[in-house]
C-alpha cells in the first residue's frame, strides 16, 4: 500500500484508494452525500481483515478460553494469547505477561488506581495530572484521592495548549506517588513530551502513567524505551474493535498489585476461608474476556504496522497542515489549540458570527460530514481555554486531501448562511414583551399532532432539521436575569436555560421560558413549549413525549440525552408536574 511520489523519488506515500477500498463503510453514503469521516480519534473505522478476523473467530474457533479440555477451546486460548504477545511485541514490552486486556483505557486507567492506588497511596500524598486529561484519566484519581486522603495537583498548559514543564518540574515533591498524563491531548491534539516527564518524575522517585489511547495508531510506542511504568490504550482508536484495550504495566509492579475484580479464571484456590490468586496476567482478568476483541485487536496492529507508522504519521501531518492554514483562513474561525508539536486533531470555535459547536456538528452532519462536538470530556480543559465546548475534526490514515477541503468550504457556506440568519433576525421587529408562552391547543397529545402533521409534509431529515433551525430563529430571547444556575440544564453539549413557573391564578398550569446557544436546540425548546407550556401537569405526565419524538423522526437524528439537552429539559418539566401532582 505503499508508492513513491513523483516529487522525491525517496519518500514513500500512502497509496490511499487501495487503504480505503479496505474500509467497507467509506463506500456507503448518506442521504445520497459520500461519507467524509473526521472523528478517528472518538473511534477509528475497520478494516475488512479485523472484521473478517473477528467474524471467521465467530464462525469458526469460539470457545471459552484457559479451562475447556478440547480442540475448540484450546484453540480459542492459542488465539486470545497469540494475541496478547503480539500486543507485546507492538509495545516492545518485556514480555506479554506485561500486557492485561481490559476493555479500554477508561478500564486500563481504573484498575491502576483501584489497584495500585489503594495498596499504596496514603493520607497526604500527591498524584500529577495535566489540565490536558480526558475525564478518565482525571476520575478516577479524584475517586481513589478521596477514599485515601490523596492530593490531586493539575500541570497548568500555555495559551497554545502546551504543558508548563517548569510548573510541572516545580509539583513535583517528596510528596508526589504518581504522575498520569496523556501522550496526545484528545482535544487538542497536542503531543506531549513523556520521555522527558518519565524521566523527571523517574528522579524523583515518583512512577507515571501514560494515556496512549490518542497515540498508537499515529506513531510507534516502545514502552521501555519511555521506561513508562504504566502505559494504556484502546482497541477502537487503533483500527480494532471496541471493548478490548490493554494497560501495559512493569512485572515488579503488576505482582504487587491486588487484583481489580475477582471471580472466575483470576484464582489459584479457593475455600471459604480464604482465596490465593494467580499469577499474571490472570490475576488482572477475571471471568470470561473479549477474546474475539483480542483477536481483533491483534489482526489491526497487524493491518497498522503492514503499512508502517511512519508512512501513517507523514501522511496525518501533511492533512493537518492543510486543515490548519484552511480553517485559519475562514473569517471569525479561531483555532484551539497551537502547540508545535500536533497529532491530527484540530479544533475550533466559531466566534463571528457566534456558532454553537452542536450547530456546526449538526449543519456538517447534513453534508454527509463526521465531527465531534462538545467537551470531549475535557471539562477542566474548556474551562481553561474559556469556552464550553469546540468543534474537532480528528484525521485517520484512510482520509484524503479532498475531504479537508470540503470541510473547509462547508464551514465557510455555514458561516455565510448564520450572518443571512442574523442579519434578516435584526431586521425583523422582535416583541419586547415577553411572555411567558400559552397553550397552543387542548392538550399535549393535539399539540403533538398538529406538530406532527407539519413534520409529515417535510420528506427528510435536511428539510426537517431547516424546519427546527426556523423555529429556533423565531423563538424569542430568555432575558438575561433567567439565565442563572438555577434554572442551567447541565449535562448537554450546549448552553440551555429553563425557566418555569406555575401560571398565576391557577394550580397546576406549567408554564415556561427557555433558551441555548445552539440555534438547533433552540428550535427543539419551541417544539417543547408547543407541547408543554400553558398545559395542566397532570396532561403533562399523561403524554407520552419518547413516542412522539419517535414518530417525527428525532429518535433516528439526535441523542437525546448527550446531543441537546431535549431529554433533561423533558424531565425538568415532568418533576414540575409530578411535584403539583403530588402536592
Amino acid at each position: 500500500m505503499l508508492k513513491t511520489s513523483p516529487e522525491r523519488a525517496d519518500r514513500p506515500v500512502l497509496d490511499l484508494e487501495a487503504i480505503r477500498a479496505q474500509f467497507p463503510i467509506l463506500t456507503a453514503k448518506l442521504d445520497e452525500r459520500p461519507l467524509i469521516y473526521l472523528d478517528s480519534a472518538a473511534s477509528t473505522q475497520q478494516p475488512e481483515c479485523v472484521i473478517e478476523a473477528v467474524a471467521d473467530y465467530h464462525r469458526g474457533h469460539h470457545a471459552n478460553i484457559h479451562r475447556g479440555a478440547y480442540r475448540l477451546s484450546r484453540t480459542a486460548t492459542r488465539l486470545y494469547e497469540e494475541a496478547r504477545e503480539r500486543v507485546a511485541r507492538f509495545l516492545n514490552a518485556a514480555e506479554p505477561v506485561e500486557c492485561l486486556f481490559t476493555r479500554g483505557t477508561t478500564e486500563s486507567i481504573n484498575l491502576v488506581a483501584a489497584s495500585w492506588g489503594r495498596a499504596t497511596l496514603q493520607p497526604g500524598d500527591e498524584i500529577l495530572v495535566s489540565t490536558l486529561e480526558h475525564h478518565s484519566n482525571l476520575v478516577p484519581w479524584q475517586m481513589v484521592a478521596e477514599s485515601r486522603g490523596v492530593r490531586l495537583r493539575a500541570i497548568p498548559i500555555d495559551d497554545a495548549g502546551e504543558l508548563d514543564l517548569d510548573a510541572y518540574r516545580r509539583l513535583l515533591s517528596p510528596r508526589t506517588r504518581l504522575v498520569a498524563v496523556n501522550q496526545v491531548s484528545n482535544a487538542l491534539g497536542t503531543i506531549n513530551p513523556v520521555a522527558e516527564i518519565i524521566a523527571e518524575a523517574h528522579a524523583a522517585g515518583v512512577l507515571v502513567l501514560i494515556d496512549g489511547a490518542q497515540w498508537v495508531a499515529h506513531g510507534p510506542t516502545d514502552v521501555q524505551a519511555l521506561d513508562a511504568d504504566f502505559y494504556a490504550f484502546s482497541g477502537h482508536k487503533l483500527y480494532g474493535p471496541t471493548g478490548i484495550g490493554v494497560l501495559y504495566g512493569k512485572r515488579r509492579l503488576l505482582e504487587s498489585m491486588p487484583p481489580y475484580q475477582g471471580g472466575g479464571d483470576m484464582i489459584e484456590r479457593v475455600t471459604f476461608e480464604r482465596t490465593t490468586y494467580a499469577g499474571l496476567p490472570n490475576r488482572f482478568e477475571a471471568g470470561t474476556p473479549h477474546i474475539s476483541g483480542a483477536v481483533g485487536l491483534a489482526a489491526a496492529i497487524d493491518w497498522v504496522e503492514s503499512i508502517g507508522l511512519t508512512a501513517i504519521a507523514a501522511h496525518e501531518r501533511a492533512l493537518l497542515r492543510q486543515a490548519t492554514e484552511r480553517l485559519a483562513a475562514i473569517p471569525g474561525l479561531r483555532i484551539k489549540g497551537t502547540a508545535r508539536h500536533k497529532s491530527s486533531i484540530i479544533s475550533w470555535v466559531m466566534e463571528d458570527p457566534p456558532i454553537a459547536t452542536l450547530d456546526i456538528g449538526t449543519a456538517l452532519d447534513l453534508r454527509g460530514i463526521c465531527i465531534r462536538t462538545g467537551h470531549h470530556c475535557c471539562q477542566p480543559l474548556m474551562d481553561r481555554l474559556g469556552v464550553t465546548a469546540t468543534a474537532r475534526a480528528s484525521f485517520g490514515v484512510y482520509n484524503r486531501p479532498d475531504e479537508v477541503e470540503a470541510l473547509a468550504e462547508a464551514l465557510s457556506e455555514i458561516r455565510d448562511e448564520a450572518l443571512r440568519r442574523m442579519v434578516r433576525a435584526q431586521s425583523e421587529e422582535i416583541d419586547s414583551d415577553l411572555r411567558y408562552p400559552a397553550a397552543v391547543a387542548d392538550s399535549p397529545q393535539a399539540a403533538a399532532d398538529a406538530i406532527a402533521e407539519v413534520f409529515e409534509l417535510l420528506p427528510d431529515w435536511p428539510m426537517r432539521h431547516q424546519h427546527l433551525i426556523d423555529l429556533g430563529d423565531r423563538l424569542p430571547p430568555m432575558p438575561e436575569s433567567l439565565k442563572t444556575e438555577a434554572n442551567a440544564v447541565h449535562g448537554c453539549q450546549s448552553q440551555v436555560y429553563i425557566a418555569m413557573r406555575v401560571r398565576p391564578g391557577t394550580a397546576d398550569v406549567i408554564e415556561f421560558l427557555a433558551d441555548s446557544d445552539a440555534n438547533i436546540v433552540r428550535g427543539l425548546i419551541a417544539v417543547l413549549q408547543q407541547l408543554y407550556s400553558g398545559q395542566r401537569a397532570r396532561d403533562i405526565l399523561a403524554f407520552d413525549v419518547a413516542a412522539f419524538f419517535s414518530r417525527i423522526g428525532l429518535d433516528q437524528h439526535l441523542s437525546l440525552t448527550r446531543r441537546n439537552g431535549l431529554e433533561a429539559m423533558v424531565r425538568r418539566v415532568r418533576r414540575q408536574a409530578e411535584t403539583l401532582v403530588g402536592g
